[in-house]
């Protein structure tokens, strides 16, 4: 995933940015920053995204957040765990770059 140009794309559009490299800490670090909306890359070779994000789906105070997950195709295995865990945007990593704009106001219009 080219993270560092999503980082600086979120940034540029004037986004406070926070990355987290241990989905362990992701419902305690959500609790603290209040972001607006979680970006994810679902394709963590110890495959413990989609599970944290269920917590923090699971989670009263964190619930309500819109989470875009990446994939890095659109026939993905992890399609239907990120589903599952109730993420409200799947994406491959070619469209969050290519249509980041609309994609954020799509998710935070789901709120």
């Amino acid at each position: 995933m080219p993270g560092s140009q999503l980082v600086n794309r979120l940034t540029d559009l004037k986004y406070r940015v926070q990355t987290i490299n241990e989905p362990s800490t992701l419902v305690e670090c959500a609790e603290q920053a209040k972001p607006m909306l979680l970006i994810a890359d679902l394709e963590s070779s110890r495959n413990d995204t989609c599970p944290a994000i269920a917590r923090l789906k699971q989670n009263p105070a964190t619930s309500h957040l819109p989470v875009i997950g990446i994939i890095k195709e659109e026939n993905s295995p992890l399609h239907t765990a990120a589903q599952a865990a109730g993420i409200n945007l799947i994406v491959t990593e070619a469209a969050i770059l290519n249509h980041l704009e609309p994609l954020l106001d799509q998710a935070l219009m789901l709120e």
